[in-house]
């Protein structure tokens, strides 16, 4: 008897089994969404929206305040626009954190660009920029500025390392090419490095007007190959420390100097490496200064971790690494100058 009912059990799950639905296929991960990339500034010119995006500046009255007036102007593809406007000047030339900004955003209209917010209204053309309101409070003739960093092009002094000229980027063994241009293509990691240096690079962001936040030209600078310094198109934006000049999860930049893409910045960073003791244990922080386009944005910083995405911190000699992220970051003029 009791044979026949475990054979008749066997039978009944083997019928369930059966009837069962089978298992769903597991959906498979949705690659990430590819944005239309210019890196070549000629080419970028054929589109009408490249010639307004961009800084510019002026003296006027910004909600019954007078004085200078900057605007920043961020082109979204299609004929759309929205616009930073500063009390004050420009971010690093005279606006701070902390001081009145305002957001506009309109598109397009035939020969000009109109934005317009909170009763304030800008438009822009080959001219400049004029801002008015209706009730007199807001006006101002502002002109295009193409700002450059004092350091651009700035030659290596004697003793430095030269790391990248445009000649070949044999000190970055790990590397993804060089353009028609003679520029480092980002997704390189250098040769191991000194603990401590002064270190001078230069960055040209992509145009890619249609792409948001961490999609819209993104890269980064990875000191030591752990400490990742942001490189990304947040032109006008907060300055958060996941945007330019921003330590990924550590810290903002005291002020966001990103210029517009497609304009060549520069970084300027002096390093010392962490300290360990001989079993290992780190008994001092790294710590670092960095100049973004010739202004302070981090002074005699320490970092007290790595940041995500490449190795862990450590001692000794380490290479910085170029960080590709799928876009197509532009970089020359690389070099550093060890410090004792």
């Amino acid at each position: 008897m009791l044979k026949r009912i475990c054979c008749l059990s066997l039978v009944l799950l083997m019928a369930s089994l059966a009837c069962a639905a089978p298992p769903k296929p597991a959906k498979a991960p949705k690659p990430p969404k590819k944005y239309p990339e210019t890196t070549d500034p000629a080419e970028a010119r054929k589109d009408p929206d490249f010639a307004i995006q961009g800084e510019y500046i002026g003296y006027g009255t910004l909600q019954g305040q007078s004085g200078q007036v900057g605007a920043q102007v961020i082109a979204l593809g299609g004929g759309n626009f929205k616009a930073a406007l500063y009390q004050g000047g420009l971010p690093g030339a005279g606006w701070k954190r902390g001081q009145k900004k305002l957001e506009l955003s309109g598109q397009r209209k035939d020969k000009e660009v109109v934005l317009a917010a909170a009763g304030i209204e800008a438009a822009i053309d080959v001219q400049g920029l004029r801002l008015g309101s209706a009730d007199g409070k807001t006006k101002a003739a502002l002109r295009r500025a193409e700002r450059e960093s004092p350091t651009l092009g700035q030659k290596p002094p004697q003793g430095a390392i030269v790391l990248f000229d445009g000649k070949g980027p044999e000190h970055f063994p790990e590397n993804h090419g060089v353009s028609p241009e003679r520029n480092l293509i980002a997704g390189a990691t250098s040769e191991p490095l000194p603990e401590r240096y002064h270190l001078h690079l230069e960055f040209r962001l992509s145009y890619m007007p249609t792409a948001l936040g961490q999609a819209r030209s993104n890269s980064g600078v990875y000191i030591g190959d752990c400490y990742e310094i942001q490189v990304l198109d947040s032109f006008g934006l907060e300055g958060r420390n996941n945007e330019c000049g921003g330590f990924y999860s550590i810290k903002e930049p005291e002020v966001n100097m990103c210029l517009p893409p497609l304009a060549w910045q520069t970084y300027d960073i002096d390093f010392s490496g962490p300290k360990y003791d001989a079993a290992g244990k780190k008994v001092a922080n790294a710590r670092i200064t960095v100049l973004h386009n010739g202004v302070p944005i981090h002074e005699k910083m320490e970092l007290p971790k790595d940041t995500p995405g490449r190795k862990k911190e450590g001692p000794g000699a380490r290479p910085i690494h170029l960080q590709g992220h799928g876009c197509h970051v532009q970089f020359r003029n690389i070099w550093l100058v060890p410090k004792p």
